[in-house]
C-alpha cells in the first residue's frame, strides 16, 4: 500500500483548483448581495429623509395651529375685559 503522504500531496493542486473556481462563485455572489445591501441602504436614506420632512411639516402645521390658538385666546380675553 502507497504512503498516505504519496497520495494527498499530489491531491493537493487539484483541491486548490476546484477550490479556485468555489472562491470565484463565492466572490461573486458576495458582490450580488453588496450590491442589494447598497440599494437597500439607499431606499433606507429615502425613507429617513421622507419621515424627517413629515415630521418637520407636521411641526410647522402644529406651530401654524398654536399660534392661531392663541391669537383667538388673546382676543377672547380682551373682549371678557371690555365686558
Amino acid at each position: 500500500m502507497a504512503d498516505p503522504v504519496d497520495m494527498i500531496i499530489p491531491m493537493l493542486p487539484e483541491m486548490r483548483a476546484e477550490n479556485a473556481a468555489f472562491h470565484e462563485q463565492t466572490r461573486e455572489l458576495v458582490r450580488a448581495l453588496e450590491r442589494r445591501l447598497g440599494t437597500i441602504e439607499q431606499s433606507q436614506i429615502s425613507y429617513r429623509q421622507a419621515l424627517t420632512a413629515d415630521s418637520l411639516l407636521s411641526k410647522l402645521v402644529t406651530g401654524e395651529f398654536e399660534e392661531r390658538i392663541e391669537t383667538l385666546e388673546r382676543k377672547v380675553r380682551q373682549l371678557e375685559t371690555q365686558k
